[in-house]
């Protein structure tokens, strides 16, 4: 660039660059949509028309996210809706985002997304006349590394998979498709021809269009103050020029979502936090670059080069951002924020790196623009666990062009019908707590995520930020002896001891897409759970309870549970809370502790989900009492043959199957500690039992446990030993490999479903439609049949699943089981249409007749497919080598 080949640093003076004008809004109104300037939105002007007195939706936000929900509730018919905009249409991010649509993201719901989002805007022109910018250009992902390519080779496997064309290429190919890169340190790239970008600004405009055109009203310069709440239900929003009724509110506010969650009597946490965002665009290019250039996705340099007007347009994601705006609400549009060419540094050296030819090339200016992060770089999207009909969706994590399409499609679904179309739960803002609404939290947590957005992510990573958050009472005692942790929900849960000896450090610091370090560790814990006794700190478990004066606990569970909850007192259930549709809201145990009160565990990132769904159901009625006691219990799972004799010796109790019954609790004594709640189940299949204490107790129930159980081998274990049990007695897990759209017959739970108690209960019509007609899909277990361990990349999750040669699903869980001496992967399978691709019929023995694979990373494996575990086996330990697991399939 003009003035980078002067010796030392000092050609990264800002001074030495030129620029068009001090203002950095007002050229790239010019530069980069003529619409954004005032006076040129496709609606009329606001003042001269009063706001509606009631209407049916209202929408706060008129960028290019809150102009696709407008645009895609307009087309689902519901028209009675305002779009309120505090500023100008398209005024806030969208206005300055760099416009482009990638379909490169590593979750399956941020692909369709992404994907919807390319195709709509493929056609947006068309549709309403405004020239949106769109043109398809592909996209290249770069590879520095091996372990990068490795990454991408699991993408490539993915996206074809869902009928996105992609490959990997040579770097030879990477300079024939875009000369300019210099490719002598790449060892390969990731092409993929569909990917395109756009003008922002634009495509907000088209959307807002189609929308007003189909009855919405839209109002720029109008501010929401507040959102009015009644009995947890949206009934209005106070703005700057008068009072609206609703019936539904959508926070679309983009970096003010987070302060206006809070303008509600019933405060809304939307757990965003913006970061200045830094890119450059040049003048044109001597030879100008070719519009439908690829664009450039430089992961290991951390940046992103588009073309821009027949030169480029370069950003990235620095190791060192900067959080803005912490103290609270910022202006209303964005105006001039402050170069700093001494922060953008190394990404202009990682672009002058990648493209040297840029050197003399004319910089026009570097833009400062404020970008929204999230809490787990996903977006945020659905309805307020705290308020009715309050949705929100927001937090695109700089990539607002690529998602808000699909996002503002599954929204309005969301609204209209009650449920979208895909699983959402990754992006489901109920994923979060109130935890993560600390603005320090948050302030710091995004300084970790936004480099994240380019940085390798091997399996079984984890945030360093915002932890230590939520820890049970062991922690400290735990972490002592080596534990080594990873977070859910803001709880702190240990994955495995690391033994004296080994370095702690470079242990953690080892990631890798094959065997990991970790993998005799948790072999040698899962041998003693099977050989003797483990101890499992499982206390993020969420855990509630459900009292009634009469009968109506038992009535109102019975009628949210599909499995039959009149039982004894002191049995334990295993039962799904299910939807409409028949699929999981939730997966949980519920044990009745007395005639009138239950208690019920469910997966720890329930804690928000499973309590919205409990009191959107349960009436208001002051006879019953629901209690969220996750905090007042630690709950420790004693897994193993030798669990029996442990306890024996603290309770002075018989703990064998004929005094303790599978699936049933006692309240019992362990050593001096009273009100223990101590449960035959372990979650992994393994016998042992599991352990609520009183968090008061935990500390001396944990020590009286390990002194008696050392003459019996105990040891301390963790989630990736469980893991490895669970997935081999093909035990399916919420969150994992079942969600909202997953039924208990598609999983080979009939058993569980209540059909003949004559109860009607929440899915049960869906799930006897669905008997009658049969499964379209079947959760299948799957054992790697030629794989190597030692010198094959693993199984994770997310793999593609063949059958006879065709694909019939991905899989949701794997893990390696020592029993077994094989990988071991759940997923569903499914039956296509070879003609249509629509879904038939899944029978067993259509999954027994087939012949499977699993594909790695471009590598596919052989597999074996079961409907039921190997039970049978783990009555005895077997060397690989004496298993012939051919001889088990079909059975």
């Amino acid at each position: 660039m003009r003035s980078c080949s002067v010796a030392g640093r000092s050609w990264l003076q800002a001074e030495m660059f030129p620029r068009m004008v001090l203002n950095i809004v007002r050229p790239l109104q010019r530069h980069v949509s003529s619409s954004c300037q005032r006076g040129s939105s496709t609606v009329p002007e606001s003042h001269v028309r009063p706001l509606p007195s009631q209407v049916h939706v209202v929408i706060c936000g008129g960028g290019i996210v809150g102009s696709s929900v407008a645009y895609h509730l307009s087309r689902l018919g519901w028209n009675d809706v305002v779009l309120l905009e505090q500023g100008r249409l398209a005024g806030g991010t969208t206005r300055l985002c760099g416009g482009i649509v990638s379909t490169v993201k590593h979750i399956s719901i941020e692909t369709q997304m992404a994907d919807y989002s390319n195709k709509l805007y493929q056609h947006l022109a068309q549709e309403t006349g405004i020239q949106t910018g769109y043109m398809q250009t592909g996209s290249i992902s770069l590879a520095h590394t091996q372990d990068r390519l490795i990454s991408l080779r699991r993408l490539v496997s993915r996206l074809q998979v869902m009928g996105i064309s992609c490959d990997i290429i040579s770097p030879k190919q990477v300079a024939q498709l875009h000369p300019l890169v210099n490719i002598h340190d790449l060892v390969g790239a990731m092409h993929v021809p569909g990917d395109a970008v756009i003008s922002p600004p634009d495509v907000a405009q088209a959307l807002s269009r189609v929308a007003a055109n189909n009855g919405v009203k839209i109002y720029e310069g109008t501010s929401v103050n507040h959102v009015v709440v009644e009995d947890g239900h949206v009934t209005g929003v106070e703005t700057d020029r008068g009072h609206i009724e609703c019936e539904y509110f959508v926070n679309c506010a983009g970096q003010w979502a987070y302060e206006l969650g809070l303008a509600s009597e019933q405060p809304v946490t939307v757990p965003l936090h913006p970061c200045e965002h830094f890119y450059l665009v040049t003048r044109p290019l001597k030879q100008a670059l070719p519009h439908d250039s690829p664009v450039i996705m430089d992961l290991d340099g951390r940046i992103y080069i588009r073309n821009w007007q027949g030169g480029v347009l370069s950003g990235g994601f620095e190791k060192n951002p900067k959080p803005i705006f912490t103290e609270g609400r910022n202006q209303l549009e964005f105006q001039s924020m402050l170069e700093d060419w001494d922060h953008y540094e190394p990404l202009l050296s990682a672009l002058l790196r990648r493209m040297p030819s840029l050197e003399e090339t004319e910089i026009l200016q570097l833009v400062n623009c404020p970008e929204s992060f999230t809490a787990d770089m996903r977006c945020i999207m659905g309805e307020s666990a705290a308020v009715q009909n309050y949705f929100v969706l927001a937090g695109m994590n700089s990539s607002g062009s690529s998602f808000a399409g699909g996002a503002g499609k599954y929204l309005a679904e969301w609204m209209v019908h009650g449920y979208p179309s895909a699983n959402l739960w990754p992006v489901d803002i109920k994923r979060f707590g109130v935890l993560q609404s600390s603005r320090t939290f948050l302030r710091h947590r995004v300084m970790e995520v936004m480099p994240l957005m380019y940085e390798l992510k091997v399996p079984r990573w984890d945030f360093q930020t915002g932890r230590q958050l939520r820890t049970s009472p062991l922690y400290d005692r735990l972490d002592a002896q080596g534990a080594r942790w990873m977070e859910k929900h803001g709880f702190e849960r240990t994955k495995h001891f690391v033994p004296p000896g080994k370095d702690l450090l470079e242990l953690d610091k080892r990631k890798t897409f094959y065997k990991p370090d970790w993998f005799d560790i948790v072999g040698a814990e899962v041998t003693c759970c099977k050989e003797a006794v483990c101890v499992i700190d499982m206390s993020s478990f969420t855990k509630f309870e459900l009292s009634s004066s009469g009968d109506q606990a038992l009535e109102i569970l019975q009628h949210l549970c599909s499995n039959d909850l009149d039982v004894p007192v002191g049995h334990i259930v295993h039962t799904g809370m299910l939807n409409d549709r028949g699929g999981y809201q939730n997966d949980c145990s519920v044990v009745r502790l007395s005639k009138r009160s239950f208690f019920i565990i469910s997966p720890t990132d329930q804690q928000v989900h499973g309590w919205s769904w409990l009191k959107q159901h349960i009436p208001k009625d002051n006879q019953l009492h629901l209690e969220d006691v996750t905090w007042k219990y630690t709950a420790l799972n004693l897994i193993g043959p030798r669990a029996m004799d442990v306890l024996s010796e603290l309770s002075y109790v018989p703990m064998t199957p004929d005094h303790f019954p599978s699936l049933f609790c006692k309240e019992m004594s362990v050593g001096y500690a009273n009100g223990i709640r101590v449960m035959s189940m372990t979650h992994t299949g393994e016998p042992g039992f599991m352990l609520y204490i009183p968090i008061e107790y935990a500390l001396h129930v944990y020590n009286e446990i390990t002194n008696v159980g050392q003459k019996y081998g105990i040891r301390n274990a963790g989630y990736y030993a469980l893991r490895s049990l669970r997935i081999e007695k093909f035990f399916a897990f919420w969150g994992q490999d079942l969600d909202a759209l997953s039924t208990p017959l598609e999983c080979g739970r009939e058993f569980r479903v209540k059909f003949d108690k004559g109860i009607d209960f929440i899915g049960r019509e869906a799930l006897l439609q669905q008997r009658q007609k049969g499964v379209c899909r079947r959760f299948t277990m799957f054992i790697l049949d030629d794989h190597d361990m030692d010198l094959d990349i693993w199984p994770w999750w997310g793999e593609p699943i063949y059958r006879n040669g065709r694909y019939v699903g991905m899989t949701t869980s794997s893990a390696y089981s020592y029993t077994l001496a094989r990988h071991v992967c759940l997923g569903f399978v499914h039956q296509y249409d070879i003609d249509n691709g629509a879904k038939l019929v899944v029978t067993p023995e259509y999954v027994n007749a087939g012949d499977y694979e699993i594909e790695i990373a471009r590598q596919r494996f052989c597999a074996k497919a079961k409907l039921y575990p190997f039970s049978s086996l783990f009555t005895q330990k077997r060397r690989k080598d004496e298993i012939e697991l051919s001889s088990f399939q079909g059975k």
